[in-house]
């Protein structure tokens, strides 16, 4: 068994766990003071790597106890000491030897900084020795520059403004701080606020089976988000699994620790490990990257079979695999035939009376392959797939689909697979789409975004709000309302077709607000489309009278009557390929801003307006 704590200790037999409670339960004051004279404490290392390239960061020091001793939690320790005074002894001998270790280590022949645990409730216990940590680092040679304090969260402070002002004292000395296990204690925003720490460590419980815990997933992307915005470096701690890495990497998490990276070991690890890099490599975007969408998403890899071969190879190819009904027959990377099960057994193996195999022996693949049926790129859409299998002639409608990426050959799919897709998919959208306008909702939004942050992909949002929508409704009744919201997704759902645009996608946030993804080159011509036809339907929208006014009158927010203009729209438009985007909550904040630009525009000119934000971003 393996019991994990910030100040940890590893328990490897079962039968020591009664044994370290009941130790913890006898231990006492005087027990605690001999494991500190008696020189029982020693120190491990974890590597914190960088996320960037894979090398050493910095290095967290972690207590364990020495020998026979091991039966005893450092964590529980901590609790003892705290209800026995000898907090402030325990903590300051922990961190004495992680500056007096790591030293001894050779820590100062390298680049990397030292993560040293301290207790809160030591820092405002009475007996706590002020400039203690600044004796360690200058006997034992060590920048105070090098060193980093991390405070654990989840203890309770209880005297902030004491703590703040202990804090303060050690940054002013010139250490940096970390909170530790962020998220998982009583004070979270109210510390970082007050603080104003240089590293934030997310608790292991957020990035423990994230890829799998939608809830998980878009609370650490929050923090994270939250994080980079106040310029605080992110840690993951707790790291154990492939797919957790890939996350929080795609997340933009710089710095990455646990199990899965290094074990905490006596010595100073300083080997680089290997990150995934986005772009080499399909990873695993999150919980909510689940939604199918192109038929290259549900491509199996056959490997193909090459014209110059003789027919045993396809033989062989389909007796050693039962499962394959279509080998893809590949030149030069490109598809140029296909070999189909049945029909090539039957006409090349077997024949009307069995000779087709003797007369066919010295023939190679060339002549006897078909051509496919189907050939789609793996960027078309799986309705318009389905749509096209349709219309193939009658003996070849269940035949399976060769997919090229490129022009390339990328792989197969089989009609029940392309069903079966279609179906998961549309069950994905009628639960997440908006019930007024049937548009992909909220969920699908910001799943089709992570995806495209996942993939490294440039892309623009365009954040759609009707002006003065709210007097118009109070002026027309709701049922007018309605339709307005339902024409102005009308003209953005055609403006934006999959088949027109590829990666395009369009969405309904809910109330008056849409919001669009297109590639970025081609989202001012489509956001000028949608305002062009919104506004050749206004003479549908409002009273002929009204129109021709080219206003009406309703109540504004303070209940006043004032005179409105007809409908237009505010439109902003963020992108990519200027701003460094870590996560869907940055880029709503930012769209969020953009948009109020634009309606700013809009007010001052009474019409539409568009707006897309330059600045660049840090």
């Amino acid at each position: 068994m393996t019991v994990r704590s910030k100040w940890e200790i590893t328990i490897d037999d079962e039968n020591c766990v009664s044994e370290k409670r009941n130790s913890l339960n006898e231990i006492g004051r005087d027990a605690i003071l001999e494991l500190l004279d008696g020189n029982l404490l020693t120190t491990h290392f974890q590597p914190i790597f960088s996320a960037k390239d894979g090398s050493v960061y910095g290095y967290e020091a972690l207590t364990r106890i020495k020998g026979d001793n091991n039966k005893i939690n450092i964590g529980e320790l901590l609790k003892k000491a705290m209800l026995t005074d000898t907090i402030s002894s325990l903590d300051v001998k922990c961190r004495g030897n992680a500056i007096r270790l790591s030293s001894s280590l050779g820590i100062n022949q390298t680049d990397a900084y030292l993560f040293i645990n301290i207790c809160p409730e030591a820092l405002m216990d009475p007996a706590h020795r002020v400039g203690i940590t600044d004796e360690f680092a200058e006997e034992w040679g060590i920048s105070k520059e090098k060193i980093i304090l991390e405070i654990t969260e989840e203890s309770a402070i209880h005297n902030y403004n004491l703590f703040k002002e202990a804090v303060a004292y050690y940054k002013k000395r010139g250490y940096k701080i970390a909170i530790d296990d962020f998220g998982a204690g009583y004070g979270g925003l109210k510390m970082l606020s007050m603080i104003e720490p240089d590293f934030v460590k997310i608790d292991r419980y957020f990035i423990s089976n994230i890829d799998k815990a939608t809830v998980k997933f878009n609370l650490v992307d929050s923090m994270a988000s939250a994080c980079h915005r106040l310029g605080i470096k992110v840690i993951a701690e707790g790291i154990e699994q492939e797919d957790e890495l890939q996350i929080v990497i795609n997340m933009g998490i710089e710095l990455l620790q646990g199990y899965y990276l290094h074990k905490p070991s006596p010595i100073l690890n300083g080997d680089r490990v290997t990150i995934p890099a986005l772009h080499n490599k399909k990873i695993n975007c999150g919980p909510t990257n689940n939604e199918l969408r192109f038929i290259g998403d549900i491509v199996h890899d056959i490997t193909p079979i090459y014209p110059s071969e003789d027919i045993w190879s396809g033989l062989n190819r389909f007796l050693k695999d039962p499962a394959i009904r279509v080998i893809p027959v590949v030149d030069d990377s490109r598809i140029v035939g296909i070999l189909h099960r049945n029909r090539f057994l039957e006409n090349s193996i077997l024949g009307n009376y069995g000779y087709a195999m003797h007369l066919n022996a010295t023939k190679r693949i060339h002549d006897l392959m078909e051509r496919p049926s189907m050939i789609v790129e793996a960027n078309t859409t799986l309705e318009d797939v389905a749509q096209r299998i349709q219309s193939r002639k009658s003996e070849f409608i269940y035949d399976d689909i060769c997919v090229t990426k490129n022009g390339k050959y990328h792989g197969i799919v089989a009609v029940h697979i392309l069903l079966n897709a279609i179906t998961e998919r549309s069950l994905i959208l009628a639960r997440n789409a908006n019930p007024l306008t049937g548009l992909p909702g909220n969920e699908s939004i910001q799943r089709e975004i992570n995806k495209r942050l996942c993939q490294n992909m440039h892309f623009d949002v365009s954040y759609i709000d009707i002006n003065n929508f709210k007097p118009y409704n109070d002026h027309y009744g709701f049922e007018k309302g309605d339709t307005v919201i339902k024409t102005l997704s009308c003209i953005i759902a055609d403006s934006v077709k999959p088949e027109d645009f590829d990666f395009s996608f369009a969405g309904h946030i809910g109330g008056d607000d849409f919001i669009v993804i297109t590639p970025p080159q081609i989202s001012l011509p489509v956001c000028e489309k949608i305002i062009s036809s919104f506004e050749s339907a206004l003479p549908v929208l409002h009273d002929t009278e009204d129109h021709d006014k080219g206003y009406y009158v309703s109540k504004n927010r303070r209940d006043e009557e004032e005179t409105f203009s007809l409908l237009s729209i505010s439109i902003g438009i963020v992108s990519s390929e200027v701003h460094k985007i870590k996560s869907f909550a940055q880029l709503a904040s930012i769209a969020t801003e953009v948009k109020k630009a634009a309606k700013m525009e809009a007010g001052q000119n009474g019409g539409s307006a568009v707006v897309r934000d330059r600045r660049l971003m840090g």
